[in-house]
């Protein structure tokens, strides 16, 4: 399940897997890497959406937090303040390490409940060297400690909004047991034949096989789902300025729409690798494992001990947690067109240059794989720009610095798009600063044609609001400033 590297080679191999797409054979050197390289498996083994990976990754690393907490002088949980406090002489990593390796266990197994993923956290916890037999009281304090803060985390979280186990009241009485399914009775403006108003997301048909399937919003939801840090997921949206509307302002409308043709038409090789590298569609670790990939680099490179992860990981997770909850928030409430839609409504009957040649306007698509043209729910605001932002703004605050300094390298041919055909030559992306990574993030949604120019700045400003607020609530966890410098 888990491939074990030694520390100096581990920087070079995660990078070479940052360009791949994937860290599936990672054991980072820290036990809180080792779980978070745990749940993204499991992500990418269940094709995890962006809005259930954020709250994963957020719960598993509260879940770690909080058992560490309880061995640490100053920090407090988030269920149980500082009541659980040891004593002194046991604040020691050994038990640190135990503590939250039952933790992140026990709130994994809730997560991904699936036979094989749970297969995968056992496997993990026996690797460490722990009884993978459920939690009695038969067992090491540690060990109870974590199932204890686990339980706890989940117990909060069971009724957030989520709609994990698919129990929540629908408010039009068509009532799911689907986990994550919609309560709130979203229905789509548009059919996926007829965009009636072009203000207005519009779901996609594609026929495979015969068969013909059309997109849900996904999560509509999410918007409702009980924050980190911000008072509701609505709290930033006032700050956001309303999109561009097609009846009321036709030529920005359309504008808007030819900027986006024009983008993908002309697209070199960096500008595809750049769409493709950070699309992180079906079966990836989606945007917000992305950036904890990242986290781990940033790991290596400080040299973090246990301390310092428990901490990073908690702060950027929950931040990121928190940006899908306002991002869908403004998704729901906008319901904006995706630039797909927009154009076909707008040059239909005639001839666009595109990325893959002269192309009628009612047959333009956006560069992206044939199968997963576009995300199925609402374009504005943008996922990727406020993932990415929040995530950028919490790693500078830890670290004290924007200082990024990382790189990927895209081999040749390997696009997705069009196989062996781009990049023609190997490709370098560098970002010396996280702001940098996470603004290249942003525009990769425009190059990919996904979203609108507007969408992508918008969500970069919320997603710092975010994180900023995020940090001030993580900093109250921890108890003590903190200083890396």
């Amino acid at each position: 399940m888990f491939a074990f590297f030694p520390r100096k080679i581990f920087i070079t191999f995660l990078i070479s897997l940052l360009a791949l797409g994937f860290s599936s054979n990672i054991l980072a050197f820290s036990v809180v890497t080792q779980w978070n390289d745990a749940a993204l498996s499991a992500i990418r083994s269940t094709k995890s959406t962006p809005t259930k990976t954020a709250r994963a990754l957020a719960i598993v690393n509260t879940c770690m937090f909080d058992a560490w907490a309880v061995y640490d002088d100053n920090a407090k949980g988030t269920r149980f303040g500082a009541s659980l406090r040891q004593s002194n002489p046991t604040r020691k990593d050994v038990n640190k390490t135990q503590a939250i390796s039952y933790a992140a266990r026990a709130c994994l197994s809730n997560l991904f409940p699936g036979a094989e993923q749970v297969a995968v956290f056992n496997d993990l916890l026996s690797s460490l060297g722990y009884d993978v037999a459920l939690v009695n009281a038969d067992y090491p304090l540690p060990a109870i400690l974590g199932q204890k803060v686990a339980d706890a985390v989940l117990a909060y979280r069971h009724d957030d909004g989520a709609n994990q186990f698919g129990d929540e009241v629908s408010s039009c009485g068509q009532n799911s047991t689907v986990p994550y399914s919609d309560y709130t009775c979203y229905q789509s403006i548009n059919s996926d034949t007829v965009l009636s108003d072009p203000n207005h997301w519009q779901p996609l048909g594609n026929v495979l096989n015969g068969q013909k399937t059309v997109q849900k919003f996904l999560t509509p939801q999410w918007g409702l789902v009980t924050p980190y840090s911000l008072v509701s997921g609505s709290q930033f949206r006032s700050s956001l300025s309303d999109p561009i509307d097609f009846y009321l302002d036709p030529v920005s409308y359309q504008l808007q729409a030819q900027e986006i043709i024009d983008i993908t038409a002309n697209l070199n090789d960096e500008k595809k690798s750049i769409a493709e590298y950070w699309a992180d569609g079906p079966n990836s670790e989606t945007p917000p494992g992305h950036w904890v990939l990242f986290a781990e680099y940033i790991s290596d490179r400080d040299r973090h001990d246990l301390n310092d992860d428990v901490k990073m990981f908690f702060a950027l997770t929950n931040a990121m947690f928190d940006a899908s909850i306002a991002v869908w928030d403004a998704k729901t409430y906008f319901d904006y067109v995706r630039p797909i839609s927009a154009i076909r409504f707008l040059y239909a009957g005639q001839t666009l240059d595109s990325w893959n040649g002269q192309v009628t306007g009612e047959t333009w698509q956006p560069y992206q794989q044939a199968n997963a043209l576009t995300p199925p729910f609402s374009e504005y605001v943008s996922g990727h720009s406020s993932f990415s932002a929040s995530a950028a703004e919490t790693l500078k605050s830890f670290t004290g610095s924007d200082f990024f300094n990382a790189q990927v390298i895209i081999a040749a041919g390997s696009s997705k798009v069009q196989p062996t055909v781009a990049p023609a030559k190997p490709i370098k992306l560098a970002w010396k600063t996280f702001t940098d990574a996470a603004n290249e993030a942003g525009i990769s949604r425009r190059y990919g044609g996904i979203h609108f120019k507007q969408g992508d700045l918008e969500s970069r400003v919320l997603g710092r609001k975010v994180a900023k607020q995020a940090w001030k609530k993580s900093l109250s966890y921890f108890n003590s400033s903190h200083n890396k410098n």
